[in-house]
């Protein structure tokens, strides 16, 4: 009779530590990236009253008597299924689609995340707000190149930082020139051409049906004061004539248009402090067919000077900076850490985990890869509690503490009458 009462004993301490679990679920139901954990229970150890037998000629065998001595806690794992993702437009607001978790670090310690809810410094650097945790990545060089090979750092994204205006050096142009075209019609196009101190300088260039066969006379003009002369040379012997052939292809096809910006005046007047520059233009997907006539420039690799304004994050975890003069430079990678065993993880509080001896080490990579899910920016991951299941868990859990305790309070009874015989 004491068996059960230690048994039932047992299932009070044990109902309670699963009403403790589940209670903590519910609470966090609202904590972005929280992962519900689970209780287990086993049985313990039984005590024999007799043992099995084996069957013999004259009689079949029997099998054996325990009495269980009660539960017992099997354990509390926590469950990293994919919480839902709630939409913030935030563009420092992250999730991770998928497995894996955002690395940060608070200067000897790493932690890895599910909750993105991050944010920039003032020094310039991404961290989680709430501790000041710093997000782990890779910094793009002065060029915009990211170094995979390296090890993991803090992410920078200065904020208001200036970008030095480029030179045009290179532009593409694509389109068509109507064959169909009389003597005399033309096709433009403006571009703004940028000088090494990167003020712009619009210029039109022309092409002009010429009497013969497939052919179209080349010019550039320019109505900025600044700009004293224009020189172009189609097929890099000074042409100034556009030649197709009868499949409606340059014949120049692989030779660069070239086009001289003289900035410099006899007098010096109307110069901008810049230097004379040559324009390389790449006109090969410029074509002669019997279509409407239209051409436009698709690329031009110069830009005036301008300021770090945003940032963007791709699924890949790049970070793009978008600047005030309108140009994009990579600024950096986003870190994802992947584990064989997640639920080896221990919980570090804040909504961090720790890596364990059981967790596996973290696989530091890209998002995307190596099984590492993707990154949605401008969303939060919430939390994976399911409520329906937990309230669930509350009736199991109550009703389970209550059985046990009815049968201490019966055991008791029964003790109480056997102690009463001798009266």
């Amino acid at each position: 009779m004491m068996r059960s009462l230690f048994a039932a004993i047992s299932g009070l301490q044990n109902h309670v530590t699963f009403m403790d679990v589940v209670g903590n679920n519910i609470a966090n139901v609202n904590t972005q990236g929280y992962k519900a954990s689970r209780v287990t229970f086993q049985d313990m150890l039984t005590q024999n009253i007799a043992g099995a037998s084996a069957p013999t000629p004259d009689r079949g065998g029997t099998n054996p008597q325990q009495i269980g001595l009660g539960m017992k806690l099997g354990g509390i794992g926590v469950m990293h299924t994919q919480g839902a993702l709630q939409a913030t437009g935030n563009n420092t607001d992250f999730a991770i689609q998928g497995s894996g978790f955002f690395v940060v670090k608070d200067g000897l310690r790493t932690f890895y995340t599910r909750d993105g809810a991050f944010d920039v410094s003032v020094t310039g650097e991404m961290v989680n707000p709430t501790n000041g945790f710093k997000v782990q990545g890779w910094t793009a060089d002065t060029n915009g190149l990211v170094d995979l090979t390296t090890a993991v750092g803090s992410i920078n994204i200065p904020l208001g930082q200036s970008i030095g205006a480029q030179e045009t050096t290179l532009v593409e142009f694509a389109g068509n020139l109507d064959s169909r075209a009389a003597t005399g019609d033309a096709y433009s196009t403006t571009i703004d051409v940028y000088d090494s101190l990167g003020a712009a300088h619009p210029v039109v260039v022309t092409y002009t049906k010429n009497v013969a066969p497939n052919t179209w006379d080349v010019t550039v003009t320019s109505a900025d004061p600044n700009v004293n002369a224009l020189t172009v040379d189609v097929d890099g012997v000074g042409g100034t004539q556009a030649v197709f052939d009868a499949a409606g292809r340059l014949t120049t096809t692989g030779t660069p248009m070239t086009i001289d910006v003289d900035l410099m005046t006899a007098s010096g007047a109307g110069t901008t402090g810049a230097v004379d520059f040559v324009i390389s233009t790449d006109i090969d997907n410029l074509t002669q067919f019997a279509a409407t006539g239209q051409i436009a420039p698709t690329y031009n690799n110069g830009y005036s000077a301008g300021q770090l304004l945003t940032f963007s994050v791709g699924t890949g975890g790049d970070i793009t900076g978008i600047f005030s003069n309108g140009t994009t430079k990579t600024l950096g990678q986003m870190a994802v850490a992947a584990f064989t065993n997640p639920a080896g993880l221990q919980r570090a509080g804040s909504n961090n985990f720790e890596a364990t001896s059981n967790s596996g080490i973290a696989l530091v990579g890209t998002p995307g890869t190596g099984g590492r899910g993707a990154i949605g920016a401008g969303v939060l991951e919430g939390s994976n509690t399911d409520l329906a299941r937990e309230f669930t868990n509350v009736v199991v859990a109550q009703r389970g503490f209550q059985a046990s305790s009815r049968i201490i309070s019966t055991a008791d009874e029964m003790l109480e009458s056997l102690v009463n015989l001798i009266r």
